[in-house]
């Protein structure tokens, strides 16, 4: 494999070392990566232009052009006067020690009003003062100044990882980048944590999920869900207790063994829902929609939702063989063609109730309120023992 260190054209300095691979388009593109620069060809030291990958040989050092001619390296530094006025020659600035390379229009045509563009439309102008080499001295963050200098060659916002993007943003204020300084507030506001009442968005939860092990017990007590969507996800004995859950999309989620107390879950949707050994005591599911659940699980681990506030909720066709609705309320709910087979209904509140085409064998029903429900085309009679007041 052959190695190359490439500097831009008339640059000695700030130099990347790149294997050659491919084509010659193919190393261009990589210098224009690895430079922030549109490289356009290569020149040998001596200023021979490259025009075939084949000419070039292992520790070779090339000097990438954007189109214009092969400029001497030695002569980097020493000011051009007869270039007065050119925004076409290169020019270095010394940023907190650290040297940049880069052409005069680069600085002035991207942001005009900005204050880079003030100090470099006119040579010293400012009486910008200079290092020993030329190079043009600026105490600011070199770290920083990177994103700056590459957004006013490419017009793209690019922070590289481990970079603050608070400092980049002062860096933008300070030389008045008004443009860059805008999208970088947007940075900075879209990467801070949602306020602690903001509800959670799915993708924040399922990173969650990502990266919490199987059999390890993930703690949403009191957090906001508020009409999250959630539906498909695998919630298996996550600890929702006491929270925000109104208005979510839960349909076809597994919740098995979820811990559901005192949640609110008014308006959610849980059609299809898997609530094998769900602990619901005392939630407020009303008006939420739970049709075709499954509450029943083959262990006999029974879901447990006494005292839970089920008003005018739509169970329609769900499996809840031994449920313990013990004094909920089911008050104007739809339980049509549900199974309810030795679930505990004492002292729930069934009034207004659809119960058409239950099946409520074995079923506690003592101390309920059953007025005005409706037991029509039941699969097993109601038996006296049972209790129904």
């Amino acid at each position: 494999m052959r190695r190359v260190t490439l500097f831009v054209n008339g640059t000695s300095k700030n130099g990347k070392v790149v294997a050659v691979y491919g084509t010659l388009p193919d190393l261009l593109s990589v210098a224009s990566n690895k430079l922030g620069i549109k490289a356009s060809c290569f020149y040998n030291g001596k200023g021979g232009l490259i025009d075939d990958i084949a000419l070039i040989r292992d520790d070779d050092v090339l000097y990438v052009s954007e189109g214009d001619s092969f400029v001497d390296p030695q002569n980097e530094i020493k000011p051009t006067l007869e270039l007065q006025g050119s925004h076409t020659d290169w020019i270095t600035l010394n940023i907190g020690g650290r040297l940049f390379t880069t052409t005069r229009s680069t600085l002035v045509s991207k942001e005009p009003e900005s204050m880079l563009a003030h100090m470099f439309r006119e040579k010293d102008v400012w009486g910008n003062k200079q290092d020993e080499n030329g190079a043009y001295l600026i105490d600011r963050s070199p770290e920083y100044f990177e994103p700056i200098l590459n957004y006013l060659r490419h017009g793209q916002l690019i922070v590289n990882e481990g970079i603050n993007i608070r400092g980049v943003l002062e860096e933008a204020r300070f030389f008045g980048i008004e443009q860059l300084a805008e999208q970088l507030e947007m940075a900075v506001k879209s990467s801070q944590p949602a306020d602690d009442h903001s509800p959670i968005s799915r993708k924040e939860f399922v990173r969650f999920l990502l990266t919490t092990p199987t059999k390890s017990e993930l703690r949403c007590q009191g957090l906001n869900f508020s009409g999250a969507d959630m539906s498909r996800l695998d919630l298996r004995y996550i600890n929702f207790k006491m929270a925000n859950l109104s208005r979510c999309n839960l349909s076809h989620a597994n919740l098995c063994c979820s811990n559901l107390e005192r949640a609110d879950l008014s308006g959610a949707n849980l059609d299809g829902a898997n609530l094998q050994g769900v602990k619901m005591l005392c939630s407020n599911a009303e008006g939420a929609s739970l049709k075709g659940c499954n509450f029943e699980d083959p262990s006999g681990l029974k879901a447990n939702l006494e005292g839970a506030n089920l008003k005018g909720v739509d169970m329609e066709g769900s499996q809840m063989t031994g449920i313990n609705l013990r004094v909920a309320t089911l008050k104007n709910a739809k339980l049509k063609n549900c199974n309810l087979r030795g679930a505990t209904l004492a002292g729930t509140d069934l009034e207004n109730c659809d119960l058409s085409g239950c099946d409520l064998q074995e079923a506690n029903l003592r101390g309920s309120n059953v007025k005005g429900a409706i037991f029509e085309e039941m699969l097993t009679p109601l038996h006296m023992s049972q209790s129904v007041r």
